[in-house]
């Protein structure tokens, strides 16, 4: 059994958070809490698998709660809940940066309670046992990778996907590029609108590269990073010899919007075997279709290990298809990238 506890100064939430983990035969609420101070004494007591925890509650907020509980619980996964606004997307950005492990939205277009529960039901409970499931993970099988042919391309650009844990490992891994990285980067994370604004804001803050949110019919260039807006698909196409990033509310994929497989595709259509593809922690398997296509095309995959990943769903799905050219802990990702934008002959 999955233990859980729900932390909400909203007893409505409280109940309706309850009835959502209850309802699943392999989760137990063992408790509830009503702000961030009786979060922490009670997951010191109950020490439970998993914690929901709201972003703004009185005595202590979920900012300073999941600060404190991460160092006294470092392997607990905390999941926020939020606002879709600028203020819940701040703070729950924030959140992430202190130690939450994920994010799911408080359903404020329901127009029942038992709406309310089929929407908190679809995002939480699938984030509820994969955060779980990687804890308890003692050790990850050895990962396939490929044997490469020897690839003689120099990279023409860097496509990133990235899901759950994705937040912190992208900023980890942008900050530490150099800025002389020479490479168009662009990025798929799954994440809805006004949070995607908020984090592109963020991720310019910590990297030596100029970052932003994509636009419809952006030049793609050097040494700047675009990530994909929430709600779009980011696609790539060229034109009379220039490449841009298209934008496009087509349909789902991978359950998500944006999803990684568009843009890995495109990228390896518009690229080549000049597609340097890297990715990151993430639930599912988005990006395992796009990353056979840049791998078809003679593009080259780099993924996250499972140690350092907080979800190995996306990397594994890559990885245990037999795609990743390299499969490195998150600390040697950037150095690796650099050093692979350096070399005329990798492999």
């Amino acid at each position: 059994m999955i233990r859980a506890l729900v932390v909400d100064d909203s007893a409505v939430l409280r109940r309706l958070i309850s009835n959502v983990l209850a309802s699943d035969p392999e989760i137990e609420v063992v408790g509830t809490a009503v702000d961030g101070l009786d979060a922490i004494e009670k997951a010191d007591v109950l020490r439970p698998d998993v914690m929901t925890l709201d972003v703004e509650m009185p005595r202590l907020d979920g900012l300073g709660a999941v600060k404190e509980i991460s160092s006294r619980h470092p392997r607990l996964p905390v999941i926020m809940f939020s606002t879709l606004t600028e203020k819940g997307a701040s703070a729950t950005l924030q959140a992430l940066s202190n130690g939450a492990s994920d994010y799911v939205a408080k359903p404020t277009g329901a127009t029942s309670f038992a709406d309310a529960l089929d929407i908190v039901r679809d995002e939480l409970l699938p984030r509820v046992k994969a955060l779980v499931a990687a804890r308890r993970i003692v050790a990850a099988a050895p990962p396939r990778t490929v044997t490469p042919v020897k690839v003689t391309t120099t990279p023409e650009v860097l496509v990133i996907a990235c899901s759950t844990g994705g937040p912190d490992a992208l900023s980890t891994v942008l900050a530490e590029l150099p800025s002389s990285f020479a490479l168009p980067v662009l990025v798929t994370q799954h994440m809805p609108p006004v949070f995607t604004t908020q984090f592109a804001t963020r991720l310019d803050r910590v990297s030596p590269l100029q970052v932003r949110e994509a636009a419809d019919g952006d030049v793609v260039r050097r040494g700047e990073v675009l990530l994909a807006p929430g709600d779009f698909h980011l696609r790539l196409s060229r034109s009379a010899g220039v490449v841009r990033a298209t934008l496009d509310q087509g349909p789902r994929e991978n359950f998500c919007r944006p999803a990684a497989d568009p843009l890995l595709r495109s990228a390896a259509q518009v690229y080549g075997a000049g597609v340097l593809c890297l990715v990151l922690t993430g639930m599912g398997s988005d990006g395992l279709e796009g990353a056979r296509v840049v791998v078809d095309r003679g593009g080259r995959v780099v993924v996250q290990d499972a140690a350092t990943s907080v979800v190995w769903g996306m990397p594994g799905a890559v990885s245990n298809a037999g795609l990743a050219h390299e499969v490195l802990p998150l600390p040697a990702i950037a150095p690796r990238l650099a050093a692979l934008i350096g070399a005329v002959a990798i492999g």
